[in-house]
């Protein structure tokens, strides 16, 4: 009989004890906390920690200043530029763009593909084209222009034996190739295609004065004499929508392009959390990820 009561306050016991013993194996199958980030990241995205060495090497292929002379808050600029091309690669890769993105090369083109599989194929059409060419046709504005060719040289008697052998019939462009110390005169002369607002006043109110063909007298300077020949001249006008056409087709796949950028930019930063260690940076970070930031933008 004790043998059998004993036995019975054993069971007794054991099952008991068994509810407690469950609870630590229970425990087991919870998931792990997240590393802590290393002590030098700068930065963490998604649980990755970024270094920043790693922008310094972006720093050198961006700007190619990392002596300090940037301010804090370009620099928090680079740092945020820095962050939201990792985001993008990352988000290639989620979406199965691309299977990797290493190192700048591979960031770049993957951020290439990422834009090119949400950009819209077809072109913008004939009706949007005249839309924009009405919005900013102020744009498409074309001052008076001038063709011009210059003989410069370093001294009067020089500049002299030029316009007479001009005077005498010889050829503009072979005078300027012999004489001139332009950098142009290999051509000629040629300054290619200039508005008065690209010229010294003094030099616009002589050149803009000249007829096409037409030679001008020595125009002296601090660094020697110059002689101008205008070949061709451009009344202002305002280029046609047909002429403009190309340019506003750029301009708005430009447009079309940042307006994919950005919100790309916001749907990763809103997938990946984002941290900056201010404390592992050499400038004050002032960014968009910052705590500042954070309680304005709220």
């Amino acid at each position: 009989m004790r043998a059998i009561l004993l036995a019975r306050f054993s069971r007794g016991i054991v099952l008991a004890v068994l509810p407690l013993a469950v609870l630590p194996l229970a425990g087991c199958h919870r998931q792990p906390s997240p590393p802590a980030p290393a002590p030098d990241a700068a930065a963490r995205i998604g649980g990755e920690d970024v270094r920043y060495g790693d922008f310094e090497s972006y720093l050198k292929r961006t700007v190619n200043d990392t002596d300090g002379v940037l301010g804090s808050d370009v620099l928090s600029q680079l740092f945020d530029q820095f962050l939201e091309e990792r985001l993008l690669a990352r988000l290639a890769i989620d979406r199965k763009v691309v299977r990797e993105a290493q190192g700048a090369a591979g960031q770049r083109a993957a951020i290439e593909a990422l834009l090119a599989s949400r950009q819209p194929s077809d072109p913008a059409s004939g009706e949007e084209v005249a839309r924009y060419y009405a919005a900013h046709r102020q744009d498409f504005a074309r001052p008076e222009r001038v063709k011009l060719r210059q003989i410069l040289t370093q001294d009067r008697a020089t500049a002299e034996r030029a316009l007479k052998e001009i005077g005498g019939g010889t050829d503009f462009a072979e005078v300027s190739r012999r004489l001139s110390r332009d950098p142009g005169a290999a051509a000629g002369g040629y300054q290619g295609e200039l508005t008065r607002d690209d010229l010294p006043p003094s030099f616009a109110e002589v050149i803009f004065g000249l007829k096409p063909g037409e030679v001008s007298r020595l125009v002296s300077a601090d660094y020697g004499f110059h002689i101008f020949q205008v070949t061709e001249r451009e009344p202002a006008q305002v280029i046609s929508l047909d002429a403009a056409r190309p340019e506003i087709l750029a301009k708005l796949r430009q447009e079309r392009a940042d307006l994919l950028l950005q919100s790309l930019v916001q749907e990763a930063r809103a997938r990946y959390n984002v941290a900056v260690n201010g404390r592992n940076l050499p400038f004050d970070y002032e960014g968009y990820y910052s705590d500042s930031h954070a309680k304005t933008s709220r």
